[in-house]
C-alpha cells in the first residue's frame, strides 16, 4: 500500500471504533472525569466532576493509579536490571560483564529521570488510562533538539492500531493537530504550500495531521531496509505527504492490560466490573441525599383554606392562617411523617457494600503486604506471601511484560542507538552478541526474591541435622553458589560482592593456609616426639649405666 491507501486505511479504523469510544466516554465520566473527551469537545473550566454525586469510584482508580506506578516503578530505588537473555541457559555473564550491566543500568535511569525527557509526567498519565481503560499509548525517542529522551503519553481518541495474524502491532495511527507554525518549524519546506501562508498569516491555526507507523511489509514503497516504515500526512490539504521514512523503531508502545479475542483493543478488568457498581452508587448517593434533606427539611401538609400564605419552612419563615380556623379540627400546617429511622440506615449499609465492591473490583484489597505477627512462624509468613503472590499476580504481571517490558526494551535501543553506552566493542566479552533483557524489582518481586533467602535457611538447618546421622551430606549442596543467589535475591548490589574468581582465589588461599598450618602443627607434633623419644633413649642408656 502507498501512503493514502495507508491513510485510508487508518480512517477505516478509526471510524470502526465509535461505539468503542461511547463506551470510552461513559467509562471516563465515572472513573476519570478529566479524560471524558472523547466524544465531544470540552472547553477550559468544564466542571470535570459537576455531573458526579460521590467521588468514590473516581478515587478508587486514582489509588490503583498510584499504587501501580509506586509499586512497579518507584522512583526511589532501582525497579528495573539486566540481565543475560541465555542465563536461563545456565550462560551468566561474569564479574566484568555483571559490573557493565550495573552501568548501563544507571546510566539508562539517569537519561529516563531527565527533567527534559518528562517521564513521570507520560507515566503517570499512562498509569491513569491503564486503569481505566485497560490501555494507554506512549512514545519513546530522542527529543527535536537531540540532547534528551522524550516520553509522551497520547489520548486514546486519537489512536488506532491493527494486528497481525500472531497477536503484534502491526499498523498503528495517530491523529495530530500542530500549529501551522510548528509544522513549519519541524518540517521546513516539506509541507504543503497552504500551510507556509498559514505559518506567515495565522501561526497558531491547527492543521489536521496524520502520523502512521507500520511495519515495512504492508508499504510499497523503499523503507531502505528498515524494519518500520514512518509517514506524516497533511490531511486537511487532500492528504499530501509531509515526510515518509523507514525507520529502525516503532516509536510507540501500546501496553494492553486484559484483551478478548478478535479485538485489538483491551480493556480494565477493573472498570468492566466497577461500572454496574458506579453507576449504582451515583443513584443511590442521589437518592440518600433527597432523604436526609427531607429529614432536616421535610415535606409539608397544608389544611386547604386555613392557609393563607405560602409555606415558609425556612429558618425565621412565617406562615400567615386564617384566624377564623379552628385548631381543634387539626393542625392547618404540618410535617409528613415517614419512617426514616430504618430506611436511612439501610441505605448507608448497601452504599456501604457498593463501596466495598467497588474496592475490590480495582484490586485495592490485593496491594497490602502481609504483616508478619511476632509469633508467626516462618512457615506461617512463608504461607502469607505466597497468599500475597497469589492475589497480586493478575494485576503485576502483565503490568510488568506490558507496560515496564516495552518501556525498558524501547528505552535502551533509543539509547543504544544513540550511543549512550558507548562502542558494543567496548562491551565485555561475556556480553557481545548476547540478548539483553529486563529484569524488575517490585513487592511483588521482593517477597519472590525473598524465598530463596528463607529456602536457603530451611535448607541449611536440614544439612545441619542430616549431618548428624551422615556427615556427608554436605556436599551435597553448593554453598556458596545458594549463598550468592539468596544475597542477590535480597538486592545486595554486585559492588558488594567479589566475583566468583576472586571468590575461588580466596578459598584456595585459605584452603592452602589450613593445610600449612595443619602441616606445621604436623611437624611440630613429630619434632615433641622426636624429643620425646630421644630423651626416652637417653634416660635408658643412663638406667644400663
Amino acid at each position: 500500500m502507498n501512503a493514502k491507501e495507508l491513510w485510508q486505511l487508518a480512517e477505516n479504523l478509526f471510524s470502526k471504533r465509535q461505539s468503542l469510544m461511547s463506551l470510552w466516554q461513559e467509562t471516563s465520566e465515572h472513573f476519570y472525569p478529566e479524560r471524558a473527551d472523547f466524544t465531544y469537545k470540552r472547553t477550559l473550566g468544564t466542571d470535570f466532576a459537576g455531573n458526579l454525586m460521590s467521588s468514590y469510584p473516581m478515587l478508587a482508580r486514582r489509588e490503583l493509579a498510584n499504587q501501580v506506578g509506586a509499586m512497579l516503578r518507584p522512583a526511589n530505588q532501582e525497579w528495573f536490571y539486566m540481565v543475560r537473555g541465555d542465563q536461563e541457559d545456565r550462560v551468566v555473564p561474569d564479574h566484568e560483564g555483571r559490573l557493565w550491566l550495573e552501568w548501563a543500568n544507571n546510566t539508562m535511569r539517569r537519561h529516563m529521570y531527565n527533567r527534559q525527557a518528562m517521564f513521570a509526567r507520560a507515566t503517570t498519565e499512562a498509569d491513569n488510562d491503564w486503569s481505566t481503560f485497560g490501555q494507554y499509548v506512549m512514545s519513546i525517542r530522542v527529543n527535536n533538539v537531540g540532547n534528551a529522551l522524550l516520553y509522551r503519553n497520547w489520548h486514546l481518541r486519537d489512536c488506532c492500531w491493527m494486528e497481525n495474524e500472531e497477536g503484534r502491532i502491526v499498523f498503528f495511527a495517530r491523529r495530530w493537530k500542530p500549529h501551522a507554525r510548528e509544522l513549519v518549524r519541524l518540517f521546513g519546506d516539506k509541507v504543503h504550500s497552504e500551510v507556509k501562508k498559514l505559518s506567515e498569516k495565522t501561526p497558531f491555526q491547527t492543521v489536521d495531521c496524520v502520523h502512521i507507523v507500520c511495519e515495512s511489509d504492508l508499504f510499497d514503497g523503499d523503507s531502505r531496509g528498515m524494519p518500520y516504515h514512518s509517514i506524516y500526512l497533511d490531511v486537511q490539504h487532500e492528504g499530501s505527504v509531509i515526510e515518509e521514512m523507514g525507520q529502525v523503531a516503532q516509536e510507540y508502545i501500546v501496553a494492553r492490560w486484559q484483551t478478548v479475542s478478535d479485538s485489538q483493543y483491551a480493556y480494565s478488568p477493573s472498570t468492566v466490573a466497577a461500572l454496574p457498581d458506579a453507576r449504582l452508587i451515583q443513584a443511590m448517593t442521589m437518592t440518600l441525599l433527597e432523604a436526609g434533606e427531607k429529614v432536616t427539611n421535610p415535606p409539608m401538609i397544608a389544611t386547604v383554606d386555613a392557609v393563607k400564605s405560602d409555606v415558609s419552612i425556612y429558618a425565621g419563615g412565617i406562615t400567615w392562617i386564617d384566624r377564623d380556623y379552628d385548631e381543634k379540627l387539626g393542625e392547618a400546617l404540618r410535617p409528613m411523617t415517614r419512617d426514616y429511622a430504618r430506611g436511612l440506615p439501610y441505605g448507608a449499609e448497601m452504599l456501604q457494600a457498593t463501596q466495598a465492591m467497588i474496592h475490590q473490583a480495582f484490586y485495592l484489597n490485593k496491594l497490602t503486604l502481609p504483616e508478619r505477627a511476632p509469633e508467626m512462624t516462618a512457615y506461617e509468613v512463608g504461607q502469607r506471601i505466597q497468599e500475597y503472590i497469589r492475589g497480586a499476580l493478575p494485576l503485576f504481571e502483565p503490568m510488568e511484560h506490558e507496560s515496564n517490558g516495552q518501556i525498558c526494551e524501547e528505552t535502551f535501543s533509543t539509547l543504544m542507538r544513540a550511543g549512550a553506552f558507548g562502542s558494543p566493542l567496548d562491551m565485555p566479552r561475556s556480553l557481545r552478541g548476547a540478548d539483553v533483557q529486563f529484569k524488575y524489582r517490585s513487592p511483588l518481586h521482593d517477597a519472590i526474591e525473598a524465598q530463596k533467602a528463607q529456602i536457603f535457611r530451611e535448607g541449611a538447618a536440614l544439612l545441619a541435622e542430616a549431618a548428624a546421622v551422615d556427615p556427608t551430606t554436605p556436599y551435597m549442596i553448593d554453598a556458596p553458589t545458594a549463598l550468592r543467589e539468596s544475597l542477590q535475591g535480597l538486592g545486595v548490589d554486585e559492588d558488594w560482592l567479589r566475583s566468583e574468581d576472586e571468590t575461588r582465589q580466596l578459598a584456595e588461599k585459605a584452603q592452602q593456609q589450613q593445610e600449612q598450618q595443619q602441616m606445621l602443627m604436623a611437624l611440630e607434633q613429630g619434632s615433641k616426639v622426636a624429643a620425646n623419644f630421644s630423651q626416652a633413649e637417653k634416660a635408658n642408656a643412663e638406667a644400663q649405666r
